[in-house]
């Protein structure tokens, strides 16, 4: 049967096309179809309420970007074959397939000692294992293993589709307008220059406006004070609930998925070599944590019952900033 093309309707971009097969199974396969229950921001709709968009729109946002790109670098005389597009395409679409609930707020709470990056790679070696070695390109690109490295830059590099589109979606959603920047005269401005990606003179200024609003929006979104607050009760009551787990042998209400990495140390070596390890995490989602944390606001245990109800009734943790330090008997008297 003759494949035919889609589209996606985005509210940033407009229409996102979807042109080979390839694509539309890698999008509708389940370990995809996760990133449509991971938000983009973790808990910054707590400050921007808007902020509830998911990985799943920004990867597809940043395909889109990924498929300007390539049109661009083609009309600039720069040989890509099909294979090479498709690839490219695989590779930013996949690369936050590694992204667990939250976000970076986890990384170090439900495993230890491997970054989102490591278990994107692990997965994408286990869809290029399901598609019949048909993402083997895909995977050299994203690991930088590809002798034309321009392709790479455009995956994952100061000036990248990831950055372009997470700018321009982040300030749509929170409604910060300082993030908003001109993607289309960005991408207009790209070449390749010695196998490396390079942005003509003309368009230094659409660059400086880029770091400008890169800087405003980690300032006033990625690391406002409320959200990093936030992730840090969150992370805090992940460390009790696995303490309880493993150190008093408390049997906490859990999904299963959130269940076996509150039992288990998960590192690094396990997500290579056990796939009973990677089949629990592509099933673990924001639904999880927020489910068991409802869920532990009746705990017996006073600390993680405390955390749990102030989180949801988002009772945060405060900011003191001060010249001088801060007294120990005050600090005693907050505890």
């Amino acid at each position: 049967m003759k494949f035919k093309p889609k589209i996606i309707n985005d509210p940033v971009y407009g229409f996102i096309p979807i042109s080979h097969p390839l694509l539309l199974d890698i999008i509708n396969h389940p370990y995809f179809q996760r990133l449509r229950r991971i938000k983009q921001l973790g808990l910054t709709h707590l400050v921007y309420p808007g902020a509830l968009h998911t990985r799943f729109h920004h990867a597809l946002g940043a395909m889109y970007l990924m498929q300007q790109a390539i049109q661009t670098l083609r009309t600039k005389g720069i040989s890509i074959s099909e294979e090479e597009e498709i690839a490219s395409l695989i590779a930013i679409l996949l690369h936050d397939i590694g992204h667990g609930p939250f976000s970076h707020a986890l990384e170090n709470t439900i495993v230890q000692g491997i970054s989102h990056e490591d278990i994107s790679s692990i997965l994408m070696a286990d869809l290029n294992h399901q598609f019949d070695n048909h993402l083997t390109l895909a995977i050299n690109i994203f690991e930088n293993n590809y002798h034309r490295k321009f392709f790479h830059q455009l995956v994952s590099s100061q000036l990248d589709t990831d950055r372009l589109d997470y700018l321009l979606r982040d300030s749509f959603f929170t409604g910060v307008s300082e993030g908003v920047i001109g993607t289309d005269r960005i991408i207009k401005m790209l070449t390749v220059i010695n196998d490396k990606l390079v942005v003509e003179q003309k368009g230094i200024y659409s660059i400086e406006k880029f770091l400008i609003a890169r800087r405003l929006m980690y300032w006033q979104v990625y690391l406002h004070k409320t959200v990093l607050a936030a992730e840090t009760m969150l992370v805090n009551i992940l460390l009790r609930a696995k303490e309880l787990q493993q150190k008093y042998q408390t049997d906490l209400f859990a999904t299963p998925p959130l269940k076996f990495f509150l039992k288990n140390n998960i590192t690094k070596k396990d997500f290579q070599q056990n796939p009973h390890v990677i089949q629990n995490f592509v099933s673990l989602d924001d639904y999880d944590i927020m489910s068991s944390i409802k869920a532990w606001m009746h705990s017996n245990d006073k600390i993680l019952s405390v955390l749990c109800k102030n989180f949801i009734e988002r009772k945060l943790f405060r900011t003191i900033i001060q010249k001088n330090k801060i007294p120990s008997p005050l600090i005693n008297e907050i505890k």
